[in-house]
């Protein structure tokens, strides 16, 4: 299997370039090399590599900036993978692509499901949506893995911003009626790998391994219970943390240029059922990423 990786420098990208060497020969270009927002450098690269998967983790993923830069983010979110898809499908390969929970509205209260209806709220997840319908309209034999609250050890995402805050600050304030599920960028490539390698190079994302898949820990919370969980367990890895009141917050209190769902929970049946995937709580999840925090902090 000759594997392509777009979105290496990423939180997702870094992982699974350390684990698709293990099922395939990877070639994972830098962003000047395969530049999303220019569709000769794509293919060029494709027609290069002739890859019999495309991994596509790359993403704009600045939800409120996305409200200004649409284009940027269409650009990237919806016409490159378009590009790629259809690359796929004249040569014969395949598209593993990485979507959002941001693709839904969030005004439900029940876990979501692959087969429920979109109706993005922001440009980001309108952005993604269009992504998602590219690649699936290509005809190339395709998986869809949407997630949720993406976060790694490195990068900038949640988890980091929490601790920096919390070693700056006295008392932090923190949404609490935004409901989902955290994501270890590492999870998720353990099991993008898995899944990959339950297929072999001439089915892969074929009938029941392909289509839409929602792939997130299990459990629920809010961005103060995961800042809660994420401040507490710094504590219990001895870090150096100044902060000493979490107040929580409703969304009001905090406007963002681009609005947010208020429940992105999905249901995992399908995760279970079709990829023999048993997903950890999403607390269990974090664990490694502070160990991980803990042991850099230690050594610096």
């Amino acid at each position: 299997m000759r594997i392509l990786l777009s979105g290496k420098s990423g939180q997702l990208g870094h992982a699974l370039a350390e684990r698709l060497p293990k099922i395939g020969d990877l070639v994972a270009p830098p962003r000047d090399t395969f530049d999303l927002e220019d569709e000769a450098s794509l293919h060029r690269t494709l027609d290069a590599v002739r890859p019999t998967l495309i991994v596509n983790a790359a993403a704009y993923t600045a939800v409120d900036k996305a409200e200004e830069y649409r284009e940027t983010a269409f650009a990237v979110n919806a016409t490159a993978p378009k590009i790629m898809a259809n690359w796929a499908t004249a040569n014969e390969a395949a598209m593993l692509h990485y979507s959002t929970d941001y693709v839904f509205g969030g005004r439900g209260s029940a876990p979501i499901r692959e087969n429920e209806p979109t109706n993005p709220i922001n440009a980001y997840g309108a952005t993604k949506r269009a992504g998602e319908i590219a690649v699936a309209e290509s005809g190339a034999p395709h998986l869809i893995v949407r997630t949720s609250w993406l976060y790694n050890a490195e990068g900038s995402n949640f988890v980091r911003t929490i601790l920096r805050l919390a070693r700056e600050r006295d008392a932090l304030r923190i949404v609490d009626d935004q409901i989902g599920a955290p994501t270890p960028a590492w999870w998720l490539a353990d099991i993008s790998t898995e899944i990959i390698r339950q297929s072999r190079d001439d089915d892969l994302f074929v009938g029941s391994h392909g289509g839409l898949l929602h792939a997130a820990p299990a459990g629920e919370t809010s961005w103060y219970g995961f800042a809660t969980a994420i401040v507490d367990g710094a504590r219990e890895r001895s870090l150096a943390l100044t902060v000493e009141e979490i107040t929580p917050i409703p969304s009001s209190a905090y406007p963002t240029p681009a609005a947010r769902p208020n429940y992105s929970v999905f249901n995992l049946d399908r995760l279970r059922r079709d990829f023999r995937v048993e997903p950890p709580h999403w607390r269990d999840s974090l664990d490694p990423v502070l160990d991980e925090i803990a042991k850099r902090d230690g050594a610096s």
